[in-house]
């Protein structure tokens, strides 16, 4: 039978899963692992690779974070219950340089960044995709709760099942080349107790293991203790002034503060509520005031990384839902081409807090449809 004519597999490839070779990429947790035993199971060639990202000893003491030491053992284990290779990849130097040192910097300017993205972006989706090419894999699966559908133009990008669980926000920048490549074998579960049900039928180690919780590099979620490991000095003491022009307090350093914070201010005593609504880091001042400033109906975005069927440019305006925040529900909004990589975004309803250094990412309003996204780059 024809390569071309053959039915195709669990993946959408043409060919057996037993002469179909796939990269999984393994962060020791339990989704990913479920993966890898999946497709084991399924029949295929299986090849686990692990990313150690930063300093193997300090991460063996860290527990709750995907590619530390701990984990990187527990995703041997299961290649081992499982029978399939295993290889660990040190990325350190590539991960400081693509995610760490952009995190910092963005940080200490101001910026809210993501550094998970950038990781999927700029190690994931394009160190380890190459690796996984020189493997000769016919294609890599990964962990993450997303689906890929095929559609009249291509391989697109969707919501996973469990909206509860859905990651797209943090996988927008995933290009079309690389979507023909990847595969998302979690993304139609229904729940996480799915996953784990399945990781316990495989007899999997890490069936009961926790889901990681903090950027795998901030331990307990302290940005700014890591900064100032990161940059020394970068903790300029400042003042705290109202948007009014008074000035309320001292602060130990721009990088304890973001956009739309109002707790932790050191500016007790005041009669009305105040928030965080700018940071002016050349100034090494915080600048605070109501709540309804934090409100924002205008977003500009660059960075696009586009996956409609018809160029971004093709239409003066694009009528989608926005997320401005890893957490909130998608939003009615407009989008209006600037470039090929730069658009203004208009909220239909003003959002609190939104700030720069996040992502605002698009959806179909009709559908799971994710139309790619950008990043939020100056405030209004």
């Amino acid at each position: 039978m024809p390569l071309d004519r053959a039915p195709l597999n669990s993946l959408g490839l043409p060919k057996p899963p037993s002469d179909t070779r796939v990269v999984v990429a393994m962060s020791g947790g339990v989704d990913s692992s479920v993966v890898a035993a999946q497709l084991a199971e399924e029949g295929y060639d299986v090849v686990g690779v692990t990313l150690q990202l930063y300093d193997h000893g300090a991460a063996l003491a860290k527990k709750g974070a995907c590619c530390a030491g701990l984990d990187i053992h527990d995703a041997r284990r299961v290649a081992e219950t499982m029978g399939f290779p295993h290889y660990v990849l040190d990325y350190e130097n590539v991960f400081r340089d693509a995610v760490i040192d952009e995190f910092a910097d963005s940080y200490l300017a101001g910026a809210t960044p993501v550094p998970c993205i950038r990781c999927n972006e700029r190690v994931k989706f394009k160190d380890l995709l190459e690796t996984a090419r020189d493997l000769d894999a016919d294609c890599m699966a990964t962990g993450h709760y997303i689906q890929r559908k095929t559609g009249p133009t291509g391989a697109e990008l969707h919501s996973a099942a469990d909206p509860q669980r859905d990651q797209s926000y943090f996988l927008f920048s995933t290009t079309r080349e690389q979507l023909d490549y990847l595969r998302f074998p979690l993304g139609h579960l229904a729940s996480k107790a799915d996953t784990r049900a399945l990781a316990e039928r495989y007899g999997l180690p890490v069936a009961d293991k926790p889901d990681s919780q903090d950027i795998c590099f901030v331990p307990n979620g302290d940005y700014a203790s890591v900064i100032e490991k990161l940059r020394p000095g970068a903790a300029d003491p400042g003042e705290i002034v109202h948007a009014d022009g008074r000035l309320l307090g001292r602060h130990d350093g721009v990088i304890h503060y973001t956009i739309g914070q109002r707790r932790g201010l050191g500016i007790g005593g005041l009669s009305e509520p105040l928030y965080v609504v700018k940071l002016d880091v050349d100034n090494a001042r915080v600048i605070v005031g109501p709540k309804d400033m934090l409100a924002t109906r205008t977003v500009p975005v660059r960075e696009i990384n586009w996956l409609g069927d018809a160029p971004l440019t093709s239409r003066a305006e694009w009528h989608v839902a926005v997320k401005v925040r890893s957490t909130r529900p998608p939003r009615e909004a407009v989008i209006r081409p600037v470039s090929e990589t730069e658009a203004e975004v208009e909220l239909v309803t003003p959002e609190e807090g939104v700030s720069p250094g996040q992502a605002c990412v698009f959806y179909d309003t009709d559908s799971t449809r994710i139309f790619g996204g950008g990043w939020i780059w100056r405030g209004n």
